[in-house]
């Protein structure tokens, strides 16, 4: 097999991680079933609104945002508590700076969408 066919195997495989972590996230995770009705509603509502390309980016950018972040968050948590498993201060530290980074970019998402939507919502009504 040639070292080309054996990269682009490695990297298919490593997509099928990836996408196996995103199916154990949402499996086991409130918040992530959260974030993906916030996402398809938020979608609609662009669909709906009609909003224009550099309002799409934006929310793209910040739905990615929170999404990384509550992954990441999730990974952090779960790591702290198999490394720790009892009451530890630095554990309690760490999970709280990451569900903190977290609750920053869903903050930032939802000035974000009411920048775009809020006007919108206005003219509608």
């Amino acid at each position: 097999m040639s070292i080309f066919k054996q990269t682009i195997r490695n990297r298919v495989r490593s997509f099928g991680y990836a996408f196996s972590g995103i199916v154990a996230f949402l499996k086991s995770e409130p918040n992530g079933r959260i974030h993906a009705v916030a996402t398809v509603l938020v979608i609609a509502a662009g669909f709906y609104f009609d909003i224009g390309l550099m309002e799409w980016g934006l929310l793209v950018l910040v739905m990615g945002l929170v999404w990384i972040t509550e992954i990441l968050n999730t990974a952090i948590e779960k790591a702290m508590d198999h490394v720790a498993p009892g009451r530890h201060t630095m554990v309690k530290f760490v999970k709280d700076v990451a569900a903190a980074a977290v609750l920053i970019a869903a903050i930032t998402a939802v000035v974000i969408g009411g920048i775009i939507f809020l006007p919108k919502i206005a003219e509608f009504l």
